[in-house]
């Protein structure tokens, strides 16, 4: 089947089987390797992409259900001239990542986070980001960082 996509501004013609999964697209198909396959179950969030505007776990999601879609991967995020998202700086100055694996998922899902919940306490942030998981850090400069971007972007 023929299905229509934009990612990352750039649009897509891919013609693939109706039981194909965004992430595998995402990842086989358009080769953006950033988006990462961590449960396939949708308990993790590694594979976190933003879809029409909203964050949602690609893993389960079939490519035929965002024909036509609008989708931000993480490759998405920063300038043309190279410079990062707020998000991704406020990760970065942070240091709300380690090892790195969770850290697309949970850029994209704390961008998501701060357009719903602009001016989110430490709990609300928390709260929000329980569906992405991170083994590293124990979350104190994710929180950290999802704070300052919100500042960064509100501003």
């Amino acid at each position: 089947m023929k299905v229509q996509v934009t990612v990352n501004g750039k649009s897509h013609q891919l013609d693939t089987p109706p039981n194909l999964l965004l992430v595998q697209a995402i990842r086989e198909e358009l080769k953006l390797t950033g988006t990462h396959v961590g449960c396939d179950t949708a308990q993790c969030g590694a594979c976190t992409v933003i879809v029409n505007g909203n964050a949602i776990k690609s893993c389960n999601v079939l490519l035929a259900q965002v024909d036509g879609a609008q989708i931000t991967t993480i490759e998405g995020l920063a300038s043309a001239d190279g410079s990062l998202h707020p998000m991704q700086s406020a990760f970065k100055d942070c240091h709300g990542l380690q090892c790195g694996f969770c850290t697309p998922g949970m850029v994209l899902s704390a961008i998501d986070l701060c357009k719903r919940h602009p001016n989110a306490s430490e709990e609300v942030i928390r709260e929000q980001l329980e569906g992405n998981l991170c083994r590293c850090t124990g979350y104190q400069n994710i929180v950290k960082a999802v704070q300052q971007g919100a500042v960064a972007l509100n501003a």
